[in-house]
């Protein structure tokens, strides 16, 4: 049969050298795929809508996607170098039952994901067919799900297809767009103080940050050998370019219609490309937004399984069952179906909310796993301790948790969010929003002093070479 639609047989359990493949060109089309969505131009949207006027928005988008980027692609280089899932790689940090904690958190970003993504798949596919919207949307979940079933292979194919689909649509639309502003729409009114610019550029770090506990799914089945700077740029590239052009496009439309947009954000999207071109156009936003729902589904069942396996010692090798992988997959679309259905009516507000919590969340998570590849353990882990609550990492670490609270707690005080009642510091900072600063920077610097000295000789039984992450190495396989 042909691989393209052959189940993926892997789940938490180390790729075998021999399974590896491919090169880190993959990333770039899978993570500019994946960003250049008809979602990040709703939330370049939401910066407008904010208040923020149109060019110091798209000056602090672009802010915060290279600033989030740099931590987002730093992930990506431990998929080749451990061949593990993202969130499986916690216990080295947290331990086996400790990891739980973060787990939980990522499981409720993914469920966000799924029914964030799933609302505008479904208002594409409610304008492409007679479905109404709510059908609409669990059609969508379910096509969702089976190709989430088919895995990692074919996800990066589907990913390549839609890369360049995105890149034609988006690059007409962007024409079309340009050449029906006026020219007063870029000074138009809005907030263009630092407060606000913080504020708009934290939408964009957390944008960035929320990929970070899926970015090793998806390259852990590259070669070992594989070059660290060219894992690191490929995905960084493709991930910040992808998110900025989708966010300014975004900007620009919401520039342009004002609060028409809200509530009918694909209507307003599409409709650039004019009537003869509406059909492949709204087939174009669905596709491409199903790659995110994929990614976010496909993370989210690892994630789940990570959380369940933990505590079930006959399953702890990692290995699941098909009907098992299965299950958690439905799991995790169930649920964000669900609120999908429930939360479809204010989108634009929800979402807003959604990614300033989830920030706050992702960005303590982020800085411990970093630290602690990069810093504590040089890159090396020992593979089998991350199954075995009795071995390296054991059953709770305290200097993770109590980084990970602290990162957690840090943040409230600076913490702007639209629709929550604002940090206690907030107003002494003109409404700025800093959280992300002090909730990546805290939790490093502790967690560093907790857990050990830097450089700190690596455990036994470590993977591959010495050090292939971001030094080098070379690169295996084609794309």
């Amino acid at each position: 049969m042909d691989d393209r639609w052959a189940i993926e047989r892997r789940s938490l359990e180390p790729v075998p050298e021999a399974e590896r493949h491919g090169g880190p060109g993959s990333l770039f089309t899978l993570w500019f795929s994946a960003n250049m969505t008809i979602t990040a131009a709703v939330t370049g949207a939401a910066v407008v809508g904010m208040g923020l006027a149109p060019v110091p928005a798209i000056a602090a988008v672009l802010v915060g996607n290279l600033v989030g980027g740099v931590p987002m692609a730093l992930h990506a280089v431990q998929g080749p170098r451990l061949g593990v899932p993202q969130m499986i790689q916690s216990r080295a940090q947290f331990g086996v039952y400790g990891a739980v904690v973060p787990l939980l958190a990522v499981l409720v970003m993914y469920v966000g994901f799924f029914a964030t993504g799933t609302v505008l798949g479904g208002q594409a596919l409610s304008a492409l067919t007679p479905l109404p919207q709510n059908a609409s949307i669990v059609v969508y979940a379910a096509v969702t799900v089976a190709f989430t079933l088919l895995g990692y292979r074919f996800i990066h194919r589907y990913g390549r297809w839609v890369s360049l689909l995105s890149v034609l649509v988006f690059a007409y639309l962007s024409v079309r767009l340009v050449g029906a502003l006026d020219a007063d729409v870029l000074s138009a009114p809005g907030r263009a103080d630092l407060p606000a610019f913080l504020l708009a550029a934290a939408i964009g770090v957390s944008w960035q940050l929320s990929f970070g506990p899926l970015v090793a799914d998806t390259s852990r089945y590259l070669p070992s050998g594989v070059s660290g700077h060219a894992t690191f740029w490929f995905t960084y590239a493709g991930s910040v370019v992808g998110a900025c052009w989708g966010m300014i496009f975004g900007i620009l439309v919401h520039a342009r219609a004002g609060a028409a947009f809200r509530g009918d954000e694909v209507d307003h999207l599409v409709g650039l490309g004019g009537a003869w071109l509406t059909v492949p156009l709204l087939v174009s936003v669905a596709a491409g937004k199903l790659v995110m729902n994929v990614l976010g589904t496909y993370g989210g069942h690892l994630s789940a399984a990570t959380v369940f396996t933990a505590f079930s010692p006959a399953r702890r090798d990692g290995a699941l069952t098909r009907g098992a992988r299965a299950g958690y997959i439905l799991l995790i679309a169930g649920t964000g179906g669900v609120l999908a259905l429930l939360g479809q009516g204010d989108f634009l507000r929800n979402l807003t909310v959604f990614l300033g919590l989830l920030l706050c969340l992702m960005t303590p998570w982020s800085a411990i796993n970093l630290v602690d590849f990069y810093v504590v353990r040089g890159r090396r882990h020992d593979p089998a301790a991350l199954y075995d609550a009795g071995g390296a990492f054991g059953r709770v670490r305290p200097a993770a948790l109590m980084a990970y609270a602290a990162g957690i707690a840090v943040q409230i005080p600076f913490l702007n969010v639209e629709g929550i009642p604002p940090g206690l510091l907030v107003p002494a900072l003109g409404g700025a929003d800093i959280a992300w600063c002090v909730g990546l920077a805290v939790p490093a610097l502790l967690y560093w002093r907790l857990a050990g000295s830097p450089a700190r000789p690596a455990v036994s039984g470590t993977f591959g070479p010495a050090d292939p992450a971001v030094s080098g190495g070379t690169r295996t396989g084609g794309d």
